[in-house]
């Protein structure tokens, strides 16, 4: 059966045809590095937000190369709008004083919500080297966030293993490890079939974690740039994927039309094997994960900031 088909499997079932709308979503965004991208993701967040979304968070650049832009827009969304503004913080190149300061400060300014992880190191393909005052690793962090305040918390998890981990065994260990140090939930990195997050949902159990698991979705229009995260986090690509996007750099609404068909189907999978809530890493656009959102049924809030 060709995975870009699953739908055939249903027997001949429109796979969206039993949707409720009765799903939660969440939505990535990494700080702006000029005005264009800045007005790029405002407008992305405004088109976003009338979903309704459980929390948006911000990401953190590698070795906190985005430290104060990443605080400043976490800052504007808690301010400006009703969304729930999450804040990635990581371990890297930073005492223990200096991150607890930065969890202070997003608690002052009523952020609640903190993305927890160990980090990647600053330099590509070096091996990660925790500060000598610093948090060693993401369970350490997790426990000095609670420390300060009664932060919400989300982790990593990582359904075909970290890179850094000598085995899924040991990797589930990890992600126990944060799920006991105070963690809330963990959001999967992506992946791009369905088995894959059952099997680490199953596995997840079998290892006594009664965590909340939400899988990443990462709706993929170029596969080149995709191929460079699944390499720093231990996602792999099918050779599919290649097959349908190659002749299409010079048609990007093509592309956009079969990343969007290939991150429905996985999401519509993934909601007929019970999965109701989705986090999304929009790479601050909003067209295809608003696009995915409406066919799982989720409609705008007129509510919604």
């Amino acid at each position: 059966m060709s995975p870009v088909a699953p739908a055939l499997a249903h027997g001949g079932k429109p796979l969206f045809e039993d949707v409720a709308g009765d799903i939660g979503v969440s939505f990535e965004f990494f700080p702006p590095k000029t005005e264009k991208m800045e007005a790029t993701l405002w407008d992305s967040i405004e088109t976003l937000a009338p979903l309704g979304p459980r929390f948006v968070s911000v990401t953190y650049g590698a070795g906190g190369s985005t430290r104060a832009r990443t605080h400043a827009t976490v800052e504007r969304i808690a301010k400006e709008t009703g969304l729930a503004a999450a804040a990635h913080l990581t371990c890297v190149e930073a005492s223990r004083g200096e991150i607890d300061d930065i969890a202070r400060a997003y608690w002052n300014a009523g952020v609640r919500h903190i993305v927890a992880l160990r980090g990647d190191p600053p330099e590509e393909g070096k091996a990660f080297q925790p500060h000598t005052q610093g948090y060693a690793n993401a369970a350490e962090l997790v426990a000095g966030l609670k420390a300060i305040a009664p932060f919400e918390i989300s982790v990593a998890a990582y359904p075909e293993c970290h890179p850094d981990s000598a085995n899924k065994a040991a990797d589930l260990d990890n992600l126990k490890r944060k799920i006991d140090a105070g963690a809330d939930r963990a959001i999967t990195q992506f992946f791009f079939s369905p088995e894959c997050f059952f099997r680490f949902r199953d596995d997840v159990a079998a290892a006594g974690i009664d965590a909340e698991i939400v899988p990443g979705i990462l709706p993929v229009s170029n596969v080149a740039q995709t191929r460079k995260f699944a390499a720093m986090c231990g996602a792999s690509i099918p050779a599919w994927m290649d097959r349908l996007f190659e002749g299409l750099d010079n048609l990007p609404a093509a592309r956009q039309l079969i990343a969007a068909t290939v991150a429905a189907e996985l999401c519509g999978q993934l909601y007929a094997g019970g999965v109701r809530h989705f986090h999304f890493y929009t790479l601050n656009r909003a067209e295809l994960s608003y696009a995915i959102s409406h066919m799982l049924g989720l409609r705008p809030n007129e509510f919604a900031a």
